[in-house]
């Protein structure tokens, strides 16, 4: 362009010829008449390669790819396949590159030549979000654990919430929605995204059309919002790119090494944390900040319903022999006196409750990993008093030293009992205590133990004795007597003098 413009300039100023500017700018005449023609150099013609080694076979090559599209999915040619049978049938000498490149040519021919193109969205304030689950990992109490975030993404402040589960059952899924609408502050008066998860579809129809589950359809029945379900496979992605790319880009940020935390709780932490941290930052060209957007679109959301929505999953269990209910494949205990009975569970993301006759019985948090169990040992009393032997060994005595419900007090005094009445009748002693603790509370049964063992005896009506005057004397209400205090009440003695004077005198 600019040899063009010097040439053109030559001419004008100093009228050279045609040869004598050829000769100035090292350029051939037909340039220069070129140039002189017209300011614009003319396009270059894009070189056609030709490639002797395929051009018999593009034909073959062409026929395969067709015959392709009647074939299964996972039984197609990739570029390697064409290549190798090329080689191998027909002993073409050919590169592998230049087949692959021929074979995605074709492909597109074949696809139409349609690109595909994103095309940008208007999200007014309050109106869209977007929500879907990313998966991640977390050493959790020393232990490697596979863990999955809930995300929700407001569309148009970019301001997200997130929430690490150790699952993504729907249980989870409705608890996210609710500490999400309550970060937030709000509720969405436009559409909330989807993909096709299982917690909210349970079976996916012709075109955008959804069978969805009930728990879901009284989520948004009790929020008021409503639910747009992105087309499944990788296209439904770009549909709600904002929560894709907004997983990634926490995950990349803030979960980068992997976290080491002592429980999810402390976890969760670290990531609200990191959530707050986010409102300084931009997004691509915009002036104002997360944050900044999140001000102004949090005034426009939809106020939160007055009623809180129960989150809980309703299952139906029966009790083994053990005293367990096996719940999502990990086992929780229940007072003996339900084994073989049926149950209701009401299960929540990170805990669980489980009711016999509509009274909760046992409550639990609930475990990270599958095939576990977790152990009361006050569910097991009644009947470690039958079988006070199974004592020592149970894994029920093992969890509960581990999480110091059974304490060195606890132990002390077990040791005492049984130097002085032997085992089964020291056992039956402890156990008996242990039974303190459904009318006590804990620290008066330790006071009670502590207070028993320094006046060197182990009997239950003096433990029992001193946990409860220390539960006394913890629950008496201190009274402040404060020295002066009531002199403002004080009054003057009457004075009887002129009553004197009238019995005396009688006037």
């Amino acid at each position: 362009m600019e040899q063009f413009e010097r040439i053109r300039q030559d001419r004008e100023l100093e009228g050279l010829s045609i040869r004598g500017l050829a000769e100035r700018h090292g350029v051939h005449r037909r340039t220069v008449r070129q140039a002189l023609a017209s300011a614009l150099p003319p396009e270059r013609k894009a070189a056609v390669r030709v490639s002797p080694s395929l051009g018999a076979y593009q034909r073959l090559i062409r026929e395969w790819l067709v015959a392709d599209l009647d074939a299964p999915k996972k039984q197609r040619h990739t570029a390697r396949r064409v290549w190798q049978r090329l080689v191998d049938e027909h002993h073409v000498v050919v590169s592998e590159s230049t087949v692959r490149a021929h074979v995605a040519m074709v492909r597109k021919e074949l696809a139409g030549g349609t690109v595909v193109v994103t095309i940008a969205q208007i999200h007014p304030p309050g109106a869209h979000a977007e929500v879907d689950f990313g998966e991640f990992t977390a050493w959790i109490d020393g232990v490697k654990t596979k863990l999955w975030m809930f995300a929700m993404r407001l569309s148009s402040s970019g301001r997200a919430y997130h929430q690490a589960f150790s699952t993504q059952a729907q249980e989870a899924f409705l608890e996210g929605h609710v500490r999400a609408f309550t970060h937030f502050g709000g509720v969405p008066t436009g559409q909330i995204r989807y993909d096709n998860l299982k917690p909210a579809v349970a079976r996916v129809l012709l075109g955008r059309d959804r069978i969805e589950s009930d728990r879901f359809i009284a989520l948004r029945s009790h929020y008021r919002f409503e639910s747009f379900f992105c087309t499944p496979g990788i296209e439904g992605a770009h549909e709600k790119g904002g929560i894709e790319g907004e997983i990634g880009r926490f995950r990349r940020n803030h979960l980068v090494p992997v976290p080491k935390v002592a429980s999810l709780a402390e976890l969760n932490m670290l990531i609200a944390a990191a959530g707050l941290r986010d409102d300084d930052r931009h997004i691509d060209s915009r002036r104002v900040t997360v944050g900044a957007a999140f001000a102004t679109e949090s005034g426009l959301l939809k106020p939160l319903p007055d009623e809180h929505f129960d989150c809980a999953v309703i299952l139906r269990a029966r009790v083994d022999s053990k005293a367990r209910v096996c719940v999502r494949s990990s086992f929780y205990s229940v007072p003996a006196r339900f084994a073989r009975s049926a149950v209701t569970v009401r299960l929540y993301a990170q805990r669980l409750e489980i009711l016999a006759a509509g009274k909760v019985v046992a409550e639990h948090e609930r475990s990270m990993h599958h095939r576990t169990e977790t152990l009361v040992l006050d569910h097991y009393l009644e009947v470690l008093t039958r079988k006070p032997g199974a004592f020592a060994g149970s894994v029920v005595l093992d969890q509960a030293c581990n999480d110091k419900t059974f304490t060195t007090t606890h132990e002390q005094y077990w040791v005492a009992a049984r130097n002085k009445h032997g085992d089964n009748k020291g056992t039956h002693a402890l156990i008996d205590v242990l039974l303190l603790h459904r009318r006590l509370p804990n620290e008066s049964v330790l006071a009670g133990m502590i207070a028993a063992l320094t006046a060197g005896t182990i009997a239950i009506d003096v433990v029992a004795c001193e946990a409860r005057r220390h539960h006394e004397h913890e629950q008496r209400p201190l009274i402040e007597i404060v020295v002066g205090g009531l002199e403002r009440y004080d009054r003057p003695l009457p004075v009887t003098d002129q009553y004197d004077t009238l019995l005396k005198t009688g006037t």
